[in-house]
């Protein structure tokens, strides 16, 4: 079933027990296709309570670079305190892999952005869970940087993929 709005493709979804589903969409790597190569990439929002939902793009903060904004994978964490909701976002700007933690204001569907995440071992992270306002698991994809040493490592079927844990206090690999 193709939905309206999501053209540039959609790379992951997260959805809130109150039936609204996040997407990341525009996601664009070097070398594959692209439907929309000079378009910056977003986040839906998509309410699934409704027959024929439509998504629609959510403004992000002043002071964001959306310009260079392409995301991947995305997890919500709400927050038993307070019941606020958090976006973290995988992030690849110029070819670099960072986590964006923002914060959902859904009555003005609205992303207030409010950290961007850089980190040695966050070097090509793919998805994510959150598990705190702050703290995460992420998977990187990859164990080398370098163009040449990636391809290898598909075709020799290398496993050196890894998991790890983010917080503002630690971070540990696994």
């Amino acid at each position: 079933l193709f939905r309206s709005g999501l053209e540039t493709g959609s790379e992951d979804i997260d959805i809130l027990p109150n039936g609204l589903a996040f997407i990341s969409s525009g996601l664009i790597y070097p070398g594959m296709k692209s439907f929309a190569p000079d378009k910056h990439g977003e986040i839906l929002l998509l309410d699934l309570n409704y027959k024929d939902p439509k998504p629609v793009a959510l403004r992000i903060s002043r002071g964001f670079d959306i310009d260079s904004f392409n995301p991947h994978g995305i997890s919500i964490y709400i927050d038993q305190k307070d019941d606020a909701v958090y976006l973290f976002v995988v992030n690849h700007p110029h070819l670099s892999s960072t986590v964006e933690i923002f914060k959902f204001e859904e009555d003005e569907n609205y992303l207030l952005h409010l950290k961007t995440v850089r980190h040695k071992l966050l070097h090509s992270v793919n998805d994510i869970v959150a598990v705190g306002p702050e703290s995460f698991y992420a998977t990187n994809d990859h164990y080398f940087l370098n163009d040449i040493a990636r391809k290898l490592e598909h075709l020799i079927g290398l496993s050196l993929t890894n998991v790890i844990y983010y917080s503002p206090e630690e971070d540990r690999k696994s």
